[in-house]
């Protein structure tokens, strides 16, 4: 029933929230020295999440490829992963408010307006 109702939209905002928790320990490691940056690849997991192929709830992690490393061996790249999150975060939010209308047109609906 749920995903009749939502579609994809429910897996999406799943995968959404996984990807925004690592990206926010990206940047909390910021300055710690050997972090290595992560992230989910979106497609891959939205996919896995919706064939039920993979019995995993939590979507595989992906280092990142600095493009320019530091000494201490620390990947994370601050400017990076601040646009990340903010695309990340928009996309959330879009995806929340389509929910968010499709549960008020269902509400309406059992309220007979």
């Amino acid at each position: 029933m749920n995903e009749q109702i939502f579609g994809i939209h429910g897996a999406a905002l799943e995968v959404r929230s996984q990807r925004i928790g690592v990206i926010a320990s990206n940047i909390a490691n910021a300055a710690t020295p050997g972090f290595k940056a992560r992230d989910v690849d979106f497609n891959a997991a939205l996919d896995a999440r919706l064939s039920q192929t993979s019995m995993q709830t939590e979507p595989e992690l992906l280092y990142r490829r600095a493009t320019m490393p530091s000494l201490d061996g620390n990947t994370v790249e601050l400017g990076r992963e601040q646009v990340a999150f903010a695309e990340n975060a928009l996309a959330y939010s879009a995806t929340l408010s389509f929910v968010q209308g499709k549960v008020n047109t269902v509400t309406r609906a059992l309220k007979g307006e």
